[in-house]
């Protein structure tokens, strides 16, 4: 069967479910799929249908009745038909030759109601008649009424004799849930002609770098995480603990990003289903260019695959040479700094941000020596600390992150790093630990009064933990994975980079 998969045809086989449909495309597991539904299918099934001519497009909406049955079986007759001719009353498109029994009955149709009508009372010439004014007529078709034509009424004034149907199809919304299917179901089986979206794809709005900058960290991971919905809007609130400067404010169409830009919830991503005006309070980071429907039918706890366009510029974490490669895939020419040696490791770029660095043309990459990158591994089951210790060094954003050393001196049993009075406030106790051991890594909960301050351990202790402090206000969440006689050397207000590994 043919399908169309991220706006891709693909020829899977007989039986194929979206499992088949989803290999090698951009793809999370468990979250959402749309799949809309077969031109087939929906011709049988949509109460919506576009009627498409050189003056522009009406939309029929049909009724329930054996008129709009035997519409959906006659779209391709009627399809090429051109108006024969149009009074103050009708106009009337044909002909075609259908089954409809003749009659004589007089019936009232009100303006713009669509129906059969046989021509000299034959069914071998059937039209089917659009009424301009309300009026009572008999029209020789014993069928009731196909429908009403809802949009675009404003063309039957413009229409002339001759004018074609150029093309009769399903109306299709991707935010209405009857031209599509949203599961997380990889079993759910395909028909022909089946539309599948996998993701999202984003477009990001170059007037609004900073919050296009949140769009592609949130989304880094893959995928964003539905924590709030609305009859507008889904939101996904990840990372609302970020700076967000004022951008570009534009209506708020359906299909629009925006990220909240101060206050409350500030970081806040937010999807539009519905159209709202601008808000100074939210910035316009994009637009989704594909997978709407998947936006229409999330829920809270839903995830979503997301892609950009373009993808995130982020080379921190790779060599000089592999960052000069990766840059110049974007149209980008790598200026070095510090150790500007093939091997050396860029532990920071400028700009970082994404749309400033492919419109300036040119981003600084700052390299040290592999060695200088200490590698660490922190502890999940703290999440508090975890979630603090990444924000302050960077790593909440990008692979490699930086300390800044407060203290340090030969001999001492401990190295401590600056960190953040203000998001320390929520640094909340644990339990006191029982020995400190040589290696971990802490954080000075709120109990003290200099809260949020970070160490590492250079020798075992059952009295202090990391940043000196006794084992009520000491917060273990990680540990230092190498040499930690390298980190000994450290000096006061020196810059380290620590990267995660998991072991």
């Amino acid at each position: 069967m043919k399908v169309t998969v991220n706006g891709k045809e693909k020829v899977l086989g007989k039986g194929a479910t979206l499992k088949d449909a989803v290999k090698d495309e951009a793809y999370e597991k468990d979250s959402l799929i749309s799949i809309h539904l077969s031109t087939e299918r929906l011709t049988k099934e949509s109460n919506d249908f576009e009627i498409v001519t050189r003056g522009g497009t009406m939309v029929l909406r049909l009724d329930d009745t054996d008129g709009a049955k035997l519409w959906r079986t006659l779209v391709s007759s009627i399809k090429g038909s051109t108006a024969r001719w149009s009074t103050r009353d009708i106009i009337a498109f044909g002909s075609f030759k259908t089954d409809i029994p003749a009659d004589r009955v007089e019936r009232r149709y009100k303006t713009y109601d669509c129906f059969f009508t046989l021509g000299g009372f034959d069914n071998h010439t059937t039209y089917v008649m659009i009424a301009k004014k309300d009026h009572t007529r008999a029209y020789g078709a014993s069928v009731e009424k196909i429908g009403r034509i809802t949009l675009g009424r404003h063309i039957l004034d413009r229409m002339t004799e001759g004018e074609e149907i150029l093309d009769i199809m399903p109306a299709v919304s991707e935010t209405v849930s009857d031209n599509i299917i949203v599961t997380k179901d990889l079993a759910h089986p395909l028909e022909e002609g089946n539309s599948i979206d996998t993701n999202i794809l984003i477009k990001l709005d170059e007037r609004s770098p900073a919050s296009a900058e949140q769009v592609l960290i949130v989304g880094s991971k893959g995928h964003f995480n539905i924590t709030g919905t609305t009859g507008t809007m889904i939101g996904c609130g990840d990372d609302m603990d970020v700076s967000i400067p004022n951008e570009d404010h534009s209506t708020r169409d359906i299909g629009s990003v925006a990220v909240r830009n101060t206050g409350h919830g500030t970081g806040h991503i937010l999807l539009y289903k519905e159209r709202r005006q601008s808000s100074p309070v939210h910035n316009s980071a994009g637009t989704i260019e594909r997978g709407l429907g998947i936006v229409s039918q999330a829920a809270e706890g839903d995830k979503i695959t997301v892609i950009t366009e373009p993808a995130r510029v982020m080379s921190v974490g790779m060599t000089q040479s592999d960052g000069e490669r990766f840059l110049s895939g974007f149209g980008i020419k790598q200026k070095r700094s510090g150790d500007t040696s093939d091997n050396a490791v860029i532990v920071d770029q400028s700009p970082e941000m994404t749309l400033k660095a492919i419109s300036g043309g040119e981003v600084e990459t700052f390299g040290v020596p592999k060695d200088k990158v200490f590698r660490i591994q922190l502890d999940e089951k703290h999440p508090g600390d975890v979630y603090y210790f990444r924000k302050v060094t960077g790593l909440s954003h990008k692979p490699i992150g930086s300390l800044k050393t407060q203290f340090s001196f030969p001999g001492m049993p401990m190295v401590t790093f600056y960190g953040d009075d203000e998001r320390s406030k929520s640094l909340f106790p644990q339990d006191p630990f029982k020995k400190c051991k040589k290696g971990d890594i802490g954080i000075t909960n709120q109990s003290r009064p200099h809260h949020g301050l970070i160490g590492i351990r250079l020798e075992d202790s059952k009295e202090y933990g990391p940043t000196g402090e006794e084992p009520y206000g000491t917060n273990i969440m990680g540990k230092f994975l190498d040499d930690l006689g390298r980190l000994g050397e450290t000096e006061e207000e020196e810059i380290i980079y620590v990267m995660e590994e998991n072991i």
